[in-house]
């Protein structure tokens, strides 16, 4: 799955488990965003190392958020998720390329980081509380 659906994704499941307190399970999302519940496990996998959510096995297990969605930005979100944050560059040789190389990294480096500080700014709270009124 591509980086920027895993974080769509990603958000969605949240936005989901941020309506109540109650475990839900990978099937239960997978069936609310229509997708295989194994391509959730894997996001809910990554969500948990990130602390964003707790997930407890068994029959009755499930997920839900560690905290409440007001204290989670969309940054902390995108770096749980996103795996290609880094330039892939092709390679090549000489002065030029190398110069060219670097400045497109730095260009790169601070559309991301201006990218994330815009994320850092948009709690899970307040993207569900704006889904709401776009109904």
């Amino acid at each position: 799955m591509a980086a920027n659906t895993r974080f769509v994704t990603g958000v969605h499941i949240l936005a989901i488990l941020s309506q109540n307190d109650t475990l839900k399970t990978s099937a239960d999302l997978a069936e609310v965003l229509h997708t295989n519940p194994v391509v959730i496990r894997r996001i809910l996998s990554s969500l948990q190392q990130a602390d964003l959510i707790v997930s407890q096995k068994g029959p009755s297990g499930g997920s839900k958020l560690t905290r409440p969605a007001k204290s989670i930005t969309l940054a902390e979100v995108h770096r749980a998720l996103d795996t290609s944050s880094k330039l892939n560059l092709p390679k090549s040789s000489g002065a030029v390329a190398s110069k060219i190389h670097n400045a497109i990294s730095k260009a790169y480096r601070d559309c991301h980081r201006a990218f994330e500080t815009e994320l850092d700014k948009v709690t899970l709270a307040t993207l569900v509380k704006r889904a709401g009124k776009s109904r």
